[in-house]
Order: C-alpha cells, then structure tokens, then sequence
C-alpha cells in the first residue's frame, strides 16, 4: 500500500483556490504528509498587449506570492510544512508535470469548476501525462471522509482504487463501497425480456466481484450493483454517490475490462467534465 507523502495543490487565482486549500488542510490533518506544494503559473501570455507597459512596471510575480502566501496563511491550518512555488510557463501541464517528476510528488489537487467557469486546470493532457493521483476538488467542498465510493470494473487496473481507499479508510476510518454500473445489453433486448435478464445480470456481476475481491485481497466493503438505465455511468455513479451521502468518489485512471459498462477511462474522462458535488480522485 502506497502512502500520500508529498501532495501539490493546484491554484489559478479564482474562486476554488480558498475550497482547494481547505480541503488540502483537511487531508494533511488526516493523511500527515511530509510536506505540500501550492503551485501557481503566472501566463502572462494571456494578458492583452494592451497592458504590457503597465505589467512592466509591476512584480507580478510578487504581487500574487504575497497574495497567495496570505491565501494559505488564512486558510490552511494543518502542521504540515508547506512551501508556495511561483512560475511562468506558457504550459500549465507542464509545468506541472515537471514539478510532480521534481518533487516526488504523490497527490496532485486541482479545482472542479461550474461550467459557467470553464474547466479550471485540469485537461485531458494532464490527465495522461501525471504519473501520480489526482484529486478533483468541487466548490463548497465538504472536509470529511466518512463513506468512500470505489467505482470497478473488476479490472486490474480498478483494484488499486480499493488499496488507495484502504490507505484513507485506515487514517480516517471511513466505509468503503465498492460500485459497479451495468447496463442491459440492447443488442440482444428484441429477443430478451430486459426485465427477466435484470436479476441473472445482477447474480452474475455479484459473483464476479466475489472473484475480482478474492484475487487482489480486497475486504471491508460493501457491494453496490447499480442499473444504468438512461443515463451514462458517469452521471449515474455521481448521482447515486450524491444520494447515498458519499465523501468521495473514486474510480482508476483507465479500465481493462472491454465488457463492462464501467470503462473507467472513459468514465473518468466523462467524469472531469461534469459540475461535481463531492471530490474525485483518480488511481494511477
């Protein structure tokens, strides 16, 4: 079992960079990392040529340390030793990836954002390059861990979101649900009642978890067998995460298992782009 050691949090000077530290502050209270990164890129690229000659008269660079290191200084109240990095970097991802390489870093947090915001930092790219977890961060997050959900395909690749949320469960002594959404196949539903295939689907995913729980030791969760229904698993998994009160949602980096309806990467993919409610971490 891996342990969190090292996080980087991700801020851009908006409205979730108060959320994305309180909620750093919560994990390192609960997870005692050695140290955490809050990291921003200054793209001065961004900013009209109209304002070039008033930028040169200012310490940008300064002027938004001093504004985030006041940022931190209200917000984040754990022990942990933490550390504000500055750089200009014409690319975010990166620049980031170059850090987590330099760092060793364990955790990456960046900030969900309502679509009226756009989608913050995290892309696709960045995605693909880290090496490491990341975790997506909603605004007006809720700092407790009491119920994990574990999204699987019983995969190899989705065993390790039940060692990761093991490692949490152990710190914080949170419930694990280990969550599978299925659908019905519409291929073979002209010739099948879809209601009478319903329980034999269920049996049958049930028994594969009990396999899939077997070979990579997994213990102490509960099973959730979901029907999709009309809505992708992406929605259906955080929909049904919202009802039953969960913390935070989990699920791998990308999915083995071609005949699930769970492809987590796809899902994870989905994921990213939805307006969430609780936090994602993804698996690496």
């Amino acid at each position: 079992m891996k342990n969190i050691d090292k996080i980087l949090v991700a801020l851009d000077l908006t409205s979730t960079d108060t959320d994305l530290i309180r909620y750093a502050s919560f994990l390192c209270d609960t997870l005692k990392p050695e140290k955490v990164y809050f990291v921003h890129n200054i793209k001065k690229y961004e900013i009209s040529e109209l304002f070039q000659e008033q930028l040169e008269k200012l310490d940008l660079e300064t002027l938004i340390s001093d504004e985030l290191d006041e940022k931190v200084a209200t917000h984040f109240k754990a022990d942990t030793p933490s550390q504000v990095l500055i750089s200009e970097d014409p690319y975010t991802e990166s620049l980031i990836n170059y850090i987590v390489h330099k760092y060793a870093i364990d955790l990456v947090m960046v900030g969900n954002k309502s679509k009226s915001e756009g989608t913050g930092i995290v892309s696709d790219k960045l995605m693909r390059l880290l090496k490491c977890d990341i975790i997506s961060v909603p605004e007006n997050v809720k700092c407790s861990m009491n119920k994990i959900w574990g999204g699987t395909d019983f995969s190899k690749q989705s065993a390790k979101v039940f060692q990761t949320a093991s490692v949490l469960a152990n710190h914080t002594g949170a419930s694990i649900s280990a969550v599978n959404i299925y659908n019905v196949p519409v291929q073979f539903t002209p010739y099948l009642n879809k209601e009478e295939m319903v329980p034999k689907i269920e049996k049958h995913t049930r028994e594969k978890f009990e396999k899939f729980a077997k070979k990579y030791k997994i213990t102490d969760c509960d099973v959730k067998i979901i029907r999709g229904r009309d809505v992708s698993v992406a929605e259906k998994l955080t929909s049904e995460a919202g009802k039953a009160g969960a913390d935070l949602l989990m699920v791998a980096d990308k999915g083995g298992n071609v005949f699930s309806s769970l492809l987590v990467g796809s899902v994870t993919d989905e994921l990213f782009d939805l307006t969430l409610k609780l936090p994602l971490w993804i698996a690496k």
